[in-house]
C-alpha cells in the first residue's frame, strides 16, 4: 500500500531560496513529517526541519502545507490525492533560518512582555481555595501547545511587519484574556490589552481559531469577550458614571 508522491519543498535561507521538487515514497498511515524524514534519509540529507514529539503536543513542526499553516506530524497523507502536488513551506510570518525552520523568537519576546498573575496584596497563603467554577472559563486556553500557527495565520502579523511591535497576536491576547478571567488577578488587564498589546488591531476574522490544532475557540471565547470588557470599561456611559461614585470602605 505505497505510492510515489510529488513534493515541493522550500530550500534556502534568509538570503535566498527556491521551491525544489521531489518524488518520495509514501506508505499507508503516514503523516507529512514521515515523508519529510524519508526525504532527509534518501535525497536531501541537509534538509532542515524542526520537530520533537511527533504527537501533536510540542508544536515544534509547524509549517505551511499547500499554503495552510499546519503541524507536519498531524497532517495525514491520505488527506491528499495520490497524484496531488504537496507543497511544504516555512511559516510565512517569521524570518526563515534555513529550509523549513523559522525564527519564532518574536513570540517568546511577546510572552515575556505579558505580566504574570498578580494576586491581591492582602491575600495570605491559604486564604482562598480555587473551585472548579472559578477556572472553567479559562481552562480551555491551557491546552495551547504554542505551535504559533495562530500567530502565523493572523493577517495583522503576517501581512504587516510594522504591526509586530504594537500587536501581541492571538496567542498572547488569549493569555491576557485568561488572566483577566481569573477571579484573583488584581492587575488591570483590560487597559493593557488595548493600550500595550494591540487588542484593537484584531478584527475577529477567526482565522486563528480555524488553524488551531487543539481546537481552542480563540476568537469566540477569548478575544471577543476581552474586546467586550474593554469596550464596557472605555465607552459604556453607565460604567463610566459608576466609576465616579465613591464607594464605602
Amino acid at each position: 500500500m505505497s505510492y510515489d508522491a510529488r513534493f515541493r519543498v522550500w530550500r534556502g535561507d534568509a538570503e535566498d531560496g527556491e521551491l525544489v521538487d521531489y518524488t518520495v515514497e509514501v506508505n499507508e498511515g503516514e503523516v507529512v513529517l514521515d515523508v519529510i524524514h524519508r526525504l532527509q534519509a534518501t535525497q536531501a540529507g541537509d534538509l532542515a526541519v524542526r520537530w520533537n514529539c511527533k504527537a501533536g503536543k510540542c508544536g515544534s513542526c509547524s509549517a505551511e502545507i499547500n499554503g495552510r499553516p499546519r503541524l507536519l506530524c498531524m497532517t495525514r497523507m491520505n488527506t491528499f490525492a495520490e497524484h496531488e502536488l504537496v507543497t511544504v513551506t516555512p511559516l510565512r510570518a517569521f524570518p526563515v533560518i534555513r529550509d523549513l525552520v523559522t525564527d519564532v523568537s518574536f513570540n517568546y519576546d511577546k510572552a515575556r512582555q505579558v505580566p504574570a498573575f498578580e494576586p491581591p496584596a492582602d491575600l495570605a497563603p491559604g486564604d482562598y481555595r480555587m473551585a472548579q467554577v472559578d477556572v472553567e472559563r479559562s481552562q480551555e486556553f491551557r491546552k495551547c501547545i504554542e505551535c504559533f500557527l495562530c500567530q502565523d495565520v493572523c493577517h495583522v502579523v503576517r501581512d504587516h511587519e510594522d504591526n509586530k511591535e504594537a500587536f501581541a497576536g492571538p496567542r498572547f491576547l488569549m493569555r491576557i484574556a485568561e488572566l483577566d478571567m481569573h477571579p484573583l488577578d488584581a492587575r488591570d488587564r483590560k487597559s493593557e490589552a488595548q493600550e500595550e498589546f494591540g487588542l484593537g488591531f484584531c478584527n475577529i476574522t477567526k482565522c486563528c481559531t480555524e488553524v488551531c490544532p487543539e481546537h481552542i475557540k480563540i476568537t469566540d471565547n477569548a478575544l471577543i469577550p476581552m474586546k467586550e470588557r474593554v469596550v464596557d470599561r472605555k465607552y459604556d456611559p453607565l460604567v463610566w458614571l459608576g466609576s465616579k461614585i465613591a464607594r464605602r470602605r
